[in-house]
């Protein structure tokens, strides 16, 4: 038993002496490993940000009637271009009957008044002539006769307006809505046929077309926080508008917002700028874009791939070769960086290789 023993153990020596054996053989004869180098270049440095948002006209209203009822006309549809004053459409009246019945009443009683009022200053007149009452006393007769046939006028009107919209002697509407101003019809919401509200001072109304002018264009987005200390109003921007892929558009930035705001857990800022229009090119309302912001730029200064650096302690180091495939630790100064290269202020010349990392 015990000789078994023994030869197991001598077994396992030796498999460990060989195996150490063919490690240190195949361990002499590996490849040594080869460093590949970078080079400091020549080439121009540009820090930008991007700000997310869309492309809107300036100016965008809603038109909105002033009487309630019907929309029984419709003179315009989406993306038609109109002038200040043209018709939009045309409403029919729907009355409330409770002031419709107030307002004939209010007129039958005023003709009754200027009936009885006119009966009055006939008998004045005979009075007058005969010398029975003085000439005074006849024009305040007389004033109260015209008084009461302003008021007949007047409740004509009101009815007229409940009914049509316009008085008779009125070169306005309420039922024919104009356009507030000139540009393109965005939208027209609701159909012939559908029932609107009128604007008051409980409520804003039912929006009948929405008029943008279409030649005046800003850019609506949001730049981070770490990011909008650095911009000025007046820097250019280049929009990259994603329907019209490879078209980019200048625009100069002019707003700045002053508060910000939480988007999806972070805080950004509100920036516009105005933009540049081409005329081969028609941009659409609340088209999605994404504008580059030119924060900084260095033009033919020496830069390295920002990859290849070694940050320790809060000092910048790069491995610069001595030797073939000899390096040494050297510590540099850095200046503006893209995301890809940085610029090498000092501790390194053009001539100079360094360790790819």
């Amino acid at each position: 038993m015990k000789r078994i023993i023994k030869w197991i153990v001598l077994g396992a020596i030796g498999v460990v002496f060989i195996g150490t054996l063919v490690f240190l053989y195949n361990k002499s004869n590996e490849a040594p490993v080869v460093h590949e180098v970078d080079s400091p270049a020549r080439m121009t440095i540009i820090s930008k940000t991007v700000a997310t948002g869309k492309v809107i006209p300036r100016r965008e209203i809603e038109v909105k009637a002033q009487v309630s009822g019907v929309v029984e006309k419709l003179y315009v549809t989406a993306g038609q271009t109109v002038k200040k004053g043209d018709i939009i459409a045309r409403i029919a009246l729907r009355p409330n009957m409770i002031n419709l019945n107030t307002a004939e009443a209010q007129l039958l009683s005023a003709k009754i008044n200027l009936q009885n009022q006119a009966a009055d200053l006939e008998r004045y007149e005979k009075l007058r002539a005969q010398k029975v009452i003085s000439e005074s006393e006849y024009n305040q007769f007389s004033t109260n006769y015209n008084l009461q046939k302003e008021a007949v006028e007047s409740a004509e009107n009101t009815l007229l307006l409940l009914r049509t919209g316009a008085t008779k002697d009125s070169d306005k509407v309420s039922n024919m809505i104009p356009a507030t101003i000139a540009g393109t019809v965005l939208d027209v919401p609701n159909k012939e046929g559908s029932f609107i509200v009128e604007t008051s001072t409980f409520q804003s109304g039912t929006t009948l077309a929405t008029l943008a002018d279409m030649n005046d264009m800003i850019f609506e987005g949001l730049v981070d926080e770490s990011e909008v200390g650095k911009l000025r109003e007046g820097m250019e921007l280049v929009l990259n508008v994603g329907a019209l892929e490879g078209k980019p558009f200048g625009a100069k930035l002019e707003y700045i917002a002053p508060k910000g705001v939480t988007d999806q857990g972070a805080i950004k800022f509100t920036i516009r700028a105005a933009v540049q229009l081409d005329k081969e090119l028609f941009l659409r309302s609340n088209y999605s874009a994404n504008a580059d912001i030119v924060l900084d730029k260095r033009e033919n200064v020496l830069a390295i791939n920002e990859g290849n650096l070694i940050i320790e302690n809060g000092a910048t180091f790069v491995e610069v070769e001595t030797a073939p495939q000899q390096f040494e630790r050297r510590e540099i100064k850095t200046g503006l960086s893209d995301g890809i290269n940085i610029e090498v202020v000092s501790g390194l010349s053009e001539g100079e290789k360094i360790k790819r990392r």
